[in-house]
């Protein structure tokens, strides 16, 4: 286990640290010290190493993460995991505002609550919420899947278009051209397997979700639809 404080020894040390990890490392375990709410903790690693942040960060945590296992050991400022490209990213505590934005693959893991645009323009990421997620989350969603375990804000979905939406509670609102969607068997084993990966498997059952996705009528510009853009 590689301990860094980060109080003592400063962020540019940690990430140019954890940025020459390139490839296969003997060092595979990092526990992160004192973040003190520090933004861009471990942003941007590419190796296959377990790195556990312990206390809550400031913006941009583990942004673009490709290969690497980060777990915060708190709450994550806005835009954790953003443009995460593989890996595993789990907080134990809330997220705030836009996290997995843009995301490209991976699995985001939120235990407590997200704040607005949870997953906008997410392009491949898992995100599984345990809690609730706020307003215009999944805005512009292109791929990817985004489960939420509580309630959703307003304007869920709004201008999506293919990405699954999985809501156990309720939604305030959905955006522009989200729809509700009938919920097959093949939804209910991606969902299956998104809860077990996301540590969600013991809260919910498949069949207690809802699914939403893109009703496919703002894909090209229609006057018909002209008050919906």
């Amino acid at each position: 286990m590689q301990t860094f404080d980060l109080g003592a020894e400063g962020l540019r040390a940690l990430n140019s640290a954890l940025h020459g990890l390139k490839g296969q490392t003997n060092m595979t375990a990092w526990e992160v010290v004192n973040p003190k709410g520090a933004h861009a903790i471990a942003a941007g690693v590419d190796a296959p190493v377990d790195i556990t942040v312990r206390g809550s960060t400031g913006y941009y945590c583990a942004g673009m993460n490709k290969q690497a296992t980060i777990r915060i050991k708190g709450s994550a400022g806005p835009g954790v995991a953003e443009n995460m490209m593989s890996g595993t990213v789990i907080i134990d505590g809330d997220a705030s505002q836009y996290a997995g934005a843009t995301g490209r693959g991976g699995l985001l893991v939120i235990k407590g609550n997200a704040s607005s645009r949870c997953g906008i323009s997410m392009k491949g990421i898992d995100i599984v919420v345990h809690g609730n997620i706020g307003h215009m989350s999944a805005f512009m969603a292109q791929s990817g899947n985004l489960v939420c375990l509580g309630d959703a804000g307003e304007a869920l979905g709004d201008s999506l278009y293919e990405a699954r939406l999985f809501v156990r509670g309720s939604v305030k609102s959905l955006g522009a051209d989200c729809v509700e969607k009938e919920m097959r068997p093949e939804h209910i084993a991606i969902l299956e397997d998104l809860l077990s990966r996301g540590e969600a498997d013991a809260k919910a059952r498949p069949e207690e979700f809802r699914r939403y996705g893109s009703a496919r009528t703002l894909y090209s510009f229609n006057i018909d639809n002209a008050s919906s853009y």
